[in-house]
């Protein structure tokens, strides 16, 4: 299927603006679930297009968490501008309005040097957040609230917090689900506003013109990929990288370690608990958050799915890429 044909089946032209009334600025991004092969994809189109690359992965922001993350390499950094990534030690915090603030300022900067951001990450909502121009409420992080919560869920589990919120924010409670980040996020910004999380956030003005694709694998093959990279990760060193993170004085509490990969190995480290079921484990919740990720990307009537089982992969995935990345560019 060639690129126009894939732009007319998924109705993605609606989000282009009409040709001889561009007024936003041109952004391409490029999300999939883990072990995807969004890097690679990113590279290529770096190889023949003036792009340089916007991180959206929530993991990869964060220095000394290099092998659990599958960051970029630094020879792969070398080959084009990368941004966002090695931003913040792992006792920073980090958050969606954050995320847009400072995205949105590197962005401007790659538009201001006549070149293509292309947003690359499994982590939607900070996607979405750019692209569809969230309205996000500017809470700073509670951090000793946010422990006292986290000490209670650890006594009594989630769903007395997801009460409390739902007393207060019933539709807040509905989007957040058990997560226990997004509760305790909710209930920090009604603490701290008044307001029901929900009401604070909105879609805004879509700041760019955008267009998202989607490198879409069967689960099995997701799978099979996630398993042999977490082989691939423990045997370069991601237990001694948790371990050197520890040792510095990091708490394991931290947002950063409930990165998987990280979270699951801090029992095998400090406790002595069993390393394979610690792997086991990484497998296991990798494969569960594939399955979130791609019920998010469903949602997503603009993505255009780019079916990485076509002979040849990668190849196959950029030239559909770069066919309609260079019909948007002619239109913007």
């Amino acid at each position: 299927m060639n690129a126009n044909t894939i732009l007319d089946v998924n109705g993605s032209g609606d989000q282009l603006d009409p040709p001889g009334q561009v007024e936003k600025p041109p952004i391409v991004a490029v999300v999939g679930p883990t072990a995807s092969g969004k890097t690679g994809l990113a590279l290529e189109l770096a190889s023949r297009l003036p792009v340089e690359i916007v991180n959206a992965d929530s993991r990869a922001f964060y220095r000394g968490m290099d092998i659990g993350t599958a960051k970029p390499t630094v020879e792969q950094r070398a080959r084009v501008p990368h941004h966002l990534i090695d931003i913040l030690d792992p006792d920073e915090p980090m958050s969606i309005s954050l995320f847009q603030h400072l995205a949105l300022d590197r962005i401007s900067g790659i538009h201001q040097r006549g070149r293509i951001p292309v947003l690359v990450g499994g982590t939607p909502q900070y996607v979405n957040a750019l692209v569809e121009g969230w309205r996000i409420p500017q809470v700073e992080p509670n951090l000793e609230r946010r422990r006292e919560l986290e000490r209670e869920a650890d006594r009594h589990g989630v769903a007395p917090i997801m009460e409390r919120l739902a007393e207060v924010d019933p539709e807040g409670a509905a989007r957040t689900g058990p997560n226990l980040r997004r509760v305790i996020r909710a209930l920090e910004v009604f603490e701290a506003t008044g307001v029901p999380f929900s009401q604070l956030t909105a879609r805004g003005e879509a700041p760019f013109s955008a267009i998202e694709f989607e490198l879409w694998l069967p689960r099995e093959m997701l799978y099979a990929r996630i398993d042999r990279r977490v082989d691939e990760m423990i045997a370069n060193g991601l237990a001694g990288e948790v371990r050197a993170l520890l040792a510095t004085g990091y708490d394991p509490r931290l947002p950063a370690f409930s990165s998987i990969g990280y979270r699951q190995l801090v029992p095998a480290i400090v406790e002595g608990a069993d390393l394979d079921e610690a792997i086991v484990r990484i497998k296991f919740d990798t494969h569960r958050l594939v399955r979130h990720q791609q019920t998010w990307f469903r949602k997503n009537s603009r993505l255009i799915r780019i079916d990485m089982t076509l002979p040849g992969e990668i190849d196959q995935a950029f030239a559909i890429t770069l066919n309609a990345c260079e019909a948007f560019l002619k239109r913007t």
